[in-house]
């Protein structure tokens, strides 16, 4: 594998940052001091990476929702600060999953009952039309499970973070001013890394910052949106389906110099995407899917990297390209300039968008960049001269 690496090809000739790179303190709006970790309780070392990014997680608010045996069980768990989620299933136990691992582990032997379930969804208050909520103040998420009649059987009870640290991985890129479009599984932590780049491009890079977040995730539930985006503003949206028109009025109505948006799933928003970057927005942004061939193979996004066609060639070009007649071409430049697969929360693969495109449609592997972090947990930056989609 180390012989595919090339640290003389230069896929993308990185700029000297014009920015310091030390982190300034997490600024809180709510109570006393304003340095990163105002409450000891609230804040920890991500345990995950051990790395030593600073993590501020409200947990304590979150367990308030919870039955008060369920509430005892964790604060006493030497893995708290490692919580990904609690699951609430009627009729199930409960269930306790953590950062790393792959099954759960179950808080207690008894089930959880309708009264429990009840005395959670009225701790949290309304749901969404996406059937999310939040706990103003937090970034935590709530979603719920209903029946075809319904009604709330199950809760996931999401614990959010604010981390420093993450935009080191993407610091760099920043300096282009170009949109960046990140990839990944649910959980590996796309809407964290989306909340730092908002608070250092607005606080760092001194830009003006909107973020469209759809189901308070970003910013955080209740109408002042949490200290960890910074200066950032955030535009709240209604109804998930309203996302695209919030995006456009975000530009027509409040001159963003950057709009970051979180999980991009329609074509309507695609194609709103395309329509900010044609105005000159830096765009960062999230979608469903792994790996860059989701994206060119999924007809709905595809134009977020350009978009596909199929081009009939002439005798000569094909004996010239030595291809069938009927091939795939990119249509347009892609709004996106640079694609980032997170692969793991620190391993991340990045993809000049039309480089690597043209060259996946013609059957080549593209030049990717692996970013991670190595055994001193600096970020290291590799060239590699192969790709196939799949794993490096």
């Amino acid at each position: 594998m180390a012989a595919c690496a090339s640290r003389c090809l230069f896929l993308f000739p990185l700029l000297a940052p014009k920015f310091p790179l030390p982190h300034p303190p997490l600024r809180r709006r709510r109570g006393g001091g304003g340095g990163a970790c105002i409450d000891a309780a609230r804040c920890s070392t991500e345990g995950s990476g051990g790395w030593g990014g600073i993590v501020e997680d409200d947990l304590a608010e979150l367990l308030q929702i919870l039955p008060r045996d369920l509430r005892d069980s964790l604060q006493n768990e030497p893995r708290k600060d490692q919580l990904l989620e609690v699951v609430l299933d009627l009729g199930r136990r409960p269930e306790a999953r953590f950062l790393g691992d792959s099954g759960g582990q179950y808080l207690r032997d008894r089930e959880i009952s309708q009264q429990e379930l009840e005395a959670a969804q009225q701790a949290v208050g309304e749901f969404g039309g996406d059937n999310r909520a939040g706990i103003e103040g937090t970034l935590h998420r709530i979603s719920a499970i209903r029946s075809r009649k319904g009604m709330v059987v199950g809760l996931t009870c999401r614990v959010g973070r604010a981390v420093t640290g993450h935009v080191d991985m993407v610091r760099d890129l920043l300096n282009y001013k170009e949109s960046i479009l990140f990839l990944g599984r649910p959980g590996v932590g796309k809407t964290t890394v989306m909340r730092e780049i908002a608070r250092v491009l607005a606080d760092e890079f001194q830009k003006r910052v909107v973020i469209v977040d759809t189901s308070n995730e970003i910013g955080g539930d209740g109408d002042i949106p949490h200290a960890a985006i910074g200066g950032a503003r955030r535009m709240q949206v209604p109804e998930p389906s309203m996302q695209h028109r919030v995006m456009i009025e975000a530009v027509e109505n409040h001159m963003p110099e950057v709009v970051i948006v979180d999980e991009i799933g329609t074509e309507a928003e695609a194609q709103a995407c395309r329509s900010i970057a044609e105005r000159g927005v830096m765009l960062i942004g999230t979608a469903h899917g792994e790996r860059l061939a989701n994206i060119i193979k999924n007809p709905t996004l595809s134009d977020l990297i350009g978009g596909v066609e199929t081009v009939t060639l002439g005798d000569d070009e094909a004996r010239a390209r030595r291809s069938q007649k009927s091939i795939l071409e990119r249509k347009a430049p892609p709004t996106f300039p640079f694609l980032i697969e997170m692969r793991e929360r620190h391993y991340w693969v990045t993809h000049r968008t039309e480089r690597s495109v043209d060259m996946l449609l013609h059957g080549k592997k593209p030049l990717v960049e692996v970013r991670k972090r190595d055994n001193e947990f600096q970020v290291v930056i590799e060239r590699w001269a192969t790709y196939d989609g799949d794993g490096l």
